[in-house]
């Protein structure tokens, strides 16, 4: 997509010049609309449960961007010949009730028949222009927190393979609805916010190359402080993974640099594409710790200190295990 011809304008914030969550246009010197889209077809079995994961997942690039999301307009695809219209009104009702969680307003929607389900949300929110979040701009010395375990995408596949029993599957769906509206409304009472962006279908370190790359700074992740579901370990030595872990894996692998003492497995959770993941944060050292301990204590149980931003190697990401 980066070959498309961009359009330049002066209120333009952000377009689609990086990889960035989302694009922002601002509106005035104090207001600026921040707009993004994602749908998807089912990664779970439950309907309601799949209409909550879809507005989740897509609000999350308002909140890694220092947004409110405000309204949503849905877009949905469903073989109305084939399969039961309750179905279509459960997974309406599950993105539904995540909005009004969220407090963001459902506005309208356009669908369209096909032979896959697909659901997700276009959304609008906003923000002041000064004070937008960028997933660039994080500091020699900036501390990195994860704010939610990885491996969705693992459980998913294992799900569909009949393997991953009902309390890791519960622990992966909690997960995927579970907004980082408060992870994020706790970021910005730290005024010095450096960086941020959501984790999802790029993986780990797929997103988290997109914060360095072609930038004056590197990225070090201690591999064994970032969280991942219990029990999934096996999975991932039987190979029981999504296809796009390997996509993203040879996409990304020639700008991480992995120490020998980092087990394949471990590598690979990194690579999982995630649906509706945490927020990674970068910012100063100084003030790391005091926003962990107020997530902990605002139930964000798994939020952690993953890494830190160094000086070198430029643009790349160095992978260390103790």
């Amino acid at each position: 997509m980066r070959d498309l011809p961009l359009i330049s304008d002066p209120n333009l914030i952000v377009g689609m010049e990086h990889a960035e969550d989302a694009g922002v246009y601002k509106l005035h010197d104090d207001l600026a609309i921040i707009q993004t889209v994602d749908f998807f077809t089912p990664i779970v079995d439950d309907p309601y449960t799949f209409g909550q994961i879809a507005v989740t997942n897509a609000l999350s690039d308002v909140y890694a961007m220092g947004g409110k999301p405000l309204t949503a307009v849905n877009i949905v695809c469903f073989p109305v010949k084939t399969m039961d219209m309750s179905i279509l009104r459960q997974i309406l009702q599950g993105g539904l009730d995540k909005m009004r969680e969220a407090g963001v307003l459902l506005i309208g929607g356009h669908s369209v028949e096909d032979e896959e389900p697909k659901y997700g949300v276009s959304v609008v929110g906003v923000v002041h222009p000064d004070r937008v979040v960028f997933n660039r701009g994080g500091k020699v010395g900036d501390k990195l927190i994860l704010t939610k375990p990885l491996g969705t995408g693992i459980v998913s596949t294992a799900l569909k393979a009949g393997l991953a029993d009902e309390a890791l599957v519960a622990e992966s769906t909690k997960c995927m609805t579970t907004l980082n509206r408060k992870a994020a409304e706790l970021m910005l009472e730290i005024a010095d916010i450096n960086a941020c962006t959501d984790i999802t279908g790029f993986g780990f370190l797929g997103h988290a190359c997109e914060m360095v790359e072609d930038s004056d700074v590197g990225m070090l992740i201690h591999a064994s402080s970032v969280p991942f579901f219990p029990g999934i370990k096996e999975f991932v030595e039987k190979e029981i993974v999504p296809g796009g872990l390997e996509r993203n894996r040879q996409y990304r692998s020639q700008f991480i640099e992995v120490a020998p003492a980092c087990p394949d497995w471990l590598v690979d959770i990194l690579f999982d594409p995630q649906t509706a993941g945490g927020l990674l944060i970068a910012l100063p050292e100084s003030h790391a710790a005091t926003l962990i301990d107020r997530m902990h204590a605002d139930g964000i149980v798994e939020a952690a200190i993953v890494g830190e931003i160094i000086s070198e190697p430029k643009g790349k990401i160095r992978l260390i295990c103790p």
